[in-house]
């Protein structure tokens, strides 16, 4: 798991995407958002403004990310 460490209250889900460098941008990630291959606490996320909070916890193929 790696862990993603952020420097405000909360992340949206699409922004987290990019920071993390799952993805190269915002498109992309909207994409995988809307296609169901994003999940977020173990259950799928279609929300692309979705705020993580630390403790969150993201997957996507088989890699993930926990907010900090």
């Amino acid at each position: 798991m790696k862990i993603i460490k952020i420097k405000t209250p909360f992340i949206k889900l699409d922004q987290f995407l990019k920071f993390a460098e799952v993805v190269q941008g915002g498109g992309e990630a909207k994409i995988l958002i809307q296609d169901g291959l994003v999940e977020v606490n173990g259950e799928v996320c279609i929300q692309r403004g979705k705020k993580l909070y630390s403790g969150d916890r993201v997957q996507f193929e088989n890699e993930s990310y926990e907010v900090q």
